[in-house]
């Protein structure tokens, strides 16, 4: 079970994360989504593709551009699609 918290709330909890390069990526159905809005913020990856960004806000704080996902992600990261990872540095992950 891999458990991400941001400011003392459990905004995502699963037993199924795909780990890749380090980063637990979260199913869409284990994450609270309340947590979470979008941003206009995107990057590209050569092998994953194009990445869009959420704010996370919890507790009456918040980090921006602090959860990603590859909503389309390129064929050697399609197990990835639509699953939402969090930065280390900016949100605890335990498991």
């Amino acid at each position: 079970m891999a458990t991400a918290t941001f400011n003392g709330t459990v905004i995502a909890d699963s037993d199924a994360t795909v780990v890749v390069e380090g980063n637990h990526y979260f199913p869409p159905d284990s994450v609270r989504g309340e947590y979470l809005s979008p941003t206009e913020h995107h990057t590209t990856c050569p092998w994953k593709g194009d990445a869009s960004y959420f704010t996370i806000e919890a507790g009456g704080q918040q980090v921006e551009n602090g959860a990603w996902t590859y909503p389309q992600p390129k064929g050697a990261a399609s197990e990835i699609a639509d699953h939402i990872a969090f930065y280390r540095s900016q949100v605890e992950i335990a498991g």
